[in-house]
């Protein structure tokens, strides 16, 4: 699938952009309860100890199997769950430094005009019984920012916006396809200016030509409005196009992180190199040059991890090393980390024709 605003082999984002979001040895840890007193007898470690950090400016895509914790940590940036531990700094402005993971109730509503989420489904995350001047303007009526005549129009200009006409204020969202519904949720999310906008799987549910005309739209978007993203994303193909940096998580742990050219032309990490070879091939000529890695055995189960690296049950490179001692999340050069004990030996394939 390819946009045609995509980027090209040097990506728009500086590395020099300043932090906007610091994230350090997050944890999401989700009680297991059993019997009539729902005594806890374990935990799901839906995220366990991911660091990062996204610059301002930039499309920073987290990427993995379904059930790896990305949709988890990033309802914790936003705040939707509360963290076990872990730390959340989000810089504003002024340069002050506020941590999310410790802030509740009141103190968190002005960072919940400055960080917002469009969701994956376009049919589920509409209330239905409410129109689109309802469900776009609620946020500015909530956080006192307009009403009346006031409210409409603004509302008419985000519909400008994301490409809709502003006559449709006064329908309900079964009036709409799939695209249209998610042009909305767009509009919403951007209603209150934010920086930071988490977009969780936002194409995921749409047709490969809207998945196109949602991803353009999202480009030209950040470009207007001088926002930054957090793609989640499963489908390497949308996040080859949008991606400026990407992490790839595996059971609830970041295992690389990277420039993106850096991730899908030099992996670093087993596991990212399977993802790659999945990765469809536009080019026909290169279709039949590498064959798809299918892994063996089923995903760990995060409420019951095994011992060492997490992926070695699965990993074709595995050594006793690997069963016993967990690889941290460290530089193997040029900025790019992996969590591996064999980086640095590994020669691993990436996709061609990028």
């Amino acid at each position: 699938m390819a946009a045609s605003g995509t980027r090209g082999p040097q990506s728009s984002f500086s590395s020099s952009g300043a932090p906007l979001l610091e994230i350090k040895n997050l944890k999401m840890h989700f009680p297991i309860t059993r019997g009539l007193l729902r005594k806890v007898v374990g935990h799901v470690k839906a995220v366990d100890g991911a660091s990062l950090t996204i610059r301002a400016g930039e499309t920073f895509a987290l990427v993995g199997e379904s059930g790896c914790g990305k949709t988890t940590l990033g309802r914790c940036v936003i705040r939707i769950y509360e963290p076990t531990a872990g730390v959340i700094n989000f810089v504003e402005k002024n340069g002050t430094v506020a941590d999310l993971a410790t802030l509740d109730g009141h103190s968190l509503k002005p960072y919940r005009r400055a960080i917002r989420m469009i969701f994956q489904d376009p049919y589920s995350s509409l209330n239905p019984r409410r129109t689109v001047l309802q469900i776009v303007g609620e946020s500015l009526i909530r956080h006192n920012v307009a009403s009346g005549t006031e409210l409409e129009d603004r509302v008419a200009d985000l519909l400008r916006k994301v490409g809709l006409r502003p006559e449709y204020l006064l329908r309900y969202p079964h009036a709409f396809s799939g695209g249209e519904r998610q042009r909305i949720g767009i509009a919403r999310a951007l209603a209150l200016h934010p920086r930071l906008v988490i977009a969780d799987e936002a194409v995921s549910a749409l047709d490969v030509s809207v998945q196109a005309q949602i991803l353009n739209l999202l480009q030209d978007l950040q470009a207007e409005f001088d926002l930054t993203y957090l793609f989640i994303a499963h489908d390497l193909s949308v996040v080859e196009h949008i991606g400026d940096r990407v992490a790839v998580m595996y059971v609830g742990k970041l295992v690389e992180l990277g420039a993106r050219n850096q991730i899908f032309t030099e992996p670093k990490h087993p596991y990212t190199e399977a993802l790659m070879s999945a990765v469809p091939k536009p080019d026909p000529r290169l279709r039949d040059s590498g064959a798809r890695i299918r892994l063996e055995g089923e995903v760990a189960d995060p409420a019951n991890p095994p011992s060492g690296c997490y992926f070695h049950p699965r990993c074709r490179y595995t050594q006793d090393r690997c069963k016993l001692e967990e690889p941290v999340l460290r530089d193997v050069g040029q900025s790019h980390h992996a969590a591996c004990h064999f980086a640095e030996q590994l020669q691993l394939k990436g996709v061609e024709g990028m």
